[in-house]
């Protein structure tokens, strides 16, 4: 049931997610997400969480777009073990909307898995995913972020966001003394609930237009 003033990329979310978990709703669910899908959603973005769709939207808003207006639903799965039960319904017999996706590095093969039962192509390298719209982050986002604004820059978004005493504290425990700068900031990014997601946007609004990690800047000029 669609609510008034809530947009139809947020029904479209919902209604993929139910359809996928299965269940007594799941064939509503399917019929919400056929009616949405070419109407007010045209192009889905498959990505593993909530970080991967902040830093997207982040980099969207930076050039003035606004995905949702475009008719572009960006959908976190909740890891990239789903990917394969979210592209059955995008695939060659599936939903009339075009599908990109990002994941990380580690977890490339089930997004590729994936795609190659879904009817995108067989034996799948990295550069056909690419061709398809799916993106590799190395080793993972926040890798990728922390090497596109240096150690320095990180630590700028961090004391704007009065985070930089607490990283400090962090790099002293016993277990981060010793390892390289790079690898503590990548822990502490991901050891509380939520910070990830808010340091993916913050990270993302403070690169140069120059230093965008060519994923997330070529996932986003392919929507």
């Amino acid at each position: 049931m669609r609510l008034p003033g809530v947009p139809e990329h947020h029904h479209f979310r919902a209604a993929v997610r139910s359809w996928v978990a299965g269940g007594a709703d799941a064939q509503a669910a399917a019929t919400a997400a056929r009616e949405l899908a070419g109407e007010g959603v045209t192009t889905v973005v498959l990505v593993e969480g909530v970080s991967d769709q902040s830093a997207l939207e982040a980099l969207a808003a930076l050039h003035r777009r606004d995905l949702a207006g475009e008719g572009v639903c960006v959908l976190p799965i909740g890891g990239a073990m789903g990917a394969a039960r979210y592209l059955r319904l995008f695939g060659t017999a599936g939903l009339t909307v075009d599908v990109r996706g990002l994941c990380d590095e580690a977890e490339e093969g089930y997004f590729r898995r994936g795609l190659e039962l879904a009817g995108f192509g067989d034996r799948l390298d990295r550069p056909a995913m690419e061709s398809l719209g799916f993106h590799v982050c190395v080793a993972d986002l926040e890798q990728e972020l922390i090497r596109a604004l240096d150690v320095s820059g990180v630590e700028r978004v961090l004391a704007t966001a009065e985070d930089l005493a607490r990283f400090r504290r962090f790099q002293n425990q016993p277990a981060q003394r010793g390892r390289p700068i790079e690898r503590q900031l990548h822990r502490f990014l991901g050891t509380t609930s939520g910070r990830k997601a808010r340091y993916a946007r913050e990270l993302v609004l403070a690169l140069d237009p120059d230093r965008v990690p060519l994923p997330l800047g070529r996932l986003l000029a392919s929507l």
